[in-house]
């Protein structure tokens, strides 16, 4: 198969934790040809996706595992795979790629995740598809429904709805202080939805990331423990990572959205759970590979390639 990789620049990576460069390792050991691109690389002439595409050739001894060659233009139908690998924001600019790849994809291009999902799947909102799993949840743009909020559950969480990485997560304490502030900063006064959720005092025993291909959930998460900031477990906010197995509720949080993830073309997501509560859906470029493989033999790239080998078998 021909699978490229659409990710943010190269010398911005961190090889070792990066699990984009785990998934194209997983493909290249099963004799895949590979390709990285940026959304920079990309244009639409006359309809026609395209792409300046540089090949990539596996060299264990380099810092990245991979060596570049010179990239080549290409219609990006002609390729049979891509994984959608770039990082939020969320903006305009992320947008219009996901209409280039919406063509590649009609090309018969298998995109993961699907573009139109990335589009209506915002990681933060669409956990209100299911509110069975979640703790109280409000999203709004009304100071005043986020005083009333805060009211009925004296300890909150803030969130902007387009952030990643824990950036822009605040802790509304019962004394409600700076809850007016904090309001203004994040919905850049008023104009913007937030989204506040109860504090959730489990967060002490880790923000658990469980990844899940085709809608069924890899059997271990990455419990990340908060740092300095008890607020905030996320590994780019100064939280570690302890790897453990699925507990009976995270198995049912899964089976509730499983089917709903395949249907929309989500084939490759990383739900975010404290204690019993769904807290997210990342949809966009799901982390956290590389610390569950190094721990437990479950080889999550080697099962995605897998995944899309089956795919290309049925074309």
């Amino acid at each position: 198969m021909r699978i490229a990789c659409l990710m943010d620049p190269w010398e911005t990576l961190k090889p070792y934790k990066d699990s984009s460069l785990a998934l194209l390792e997983a493909a290249a050991a099963r004799g895949h040809q590979l390709f990285v691109l940026t959304a920079a690389d990309m244009a639409v002439r006359d309809g026609h996706p395209l792409a300046r595409l540089t090949p990539l050739r596996r060299d264990p001894g380099d810092d990245y595992g991979f060596v570049r060659e010179t990239p080549v233009a290409s219609d990006l139908g002609r390729l049979d795979a891509i994984l959608m690998r770039k990082d939020p924001p969320f903006d305009m600019a992320y947008v219009y790629m996901t209409y280039a790849l919406e063509l590649a994809e009609r090309s018969g291009v298998q995109v993961i995740n699907r573009p139109q999902s990335l589009r209506d799947c915002n990681e933060k909102f669409f956990i209100s598809h299911f509110p069975q799993c979640c703790a109280p949840t409000l999203i709004s743009a009304d100071l005043e429904r986020l005083r009333d909020f805060h009211g009925e559950q004296q300890d909150i969480i803030l969130k902007p709805l387009d952030g990643m990485g824990g950036q822009g997560i605040l802790r509304i304490g019962a004394d409600g202080m700076n809850l007016a502030s904090a309001f203004e900063l994040l919905s850049e006064g008023g104009r913007f939805p937030i989204m506040a959720q109860r504090y959730l005092s489990a967060i002490a025993e880790g923000d658990k990331r469980i990844l899940m291909i085709d809608g069924e959930p890899v059997p271990y998460a990455l419990a990340r423990l908060p740092g300095r900031d008890a607020t905030r477990a996320n590994l780019a906010a100064g939280g570690h990572g302890v790897v453990q197995p699925l507990s009976d509720r995270d198995r049912w949080i899964c089976a509730e959205l499983g089917a709903a993830l395949q249907k929309r073309g989500l084939r490759f997501v990383g739900l975010d759970v404290i204690g019993d509560y769904l807290t997210e859906i990342n949809v966009t470029s799901p982390t956290c590979v590389r610390e569950i493989e190094a721990v437990q033999p479950v080889a999550i790239g080697e099962r995605l390639i897998r995944s899309l080998e089956t795919v290309h078998a049925t074309r």
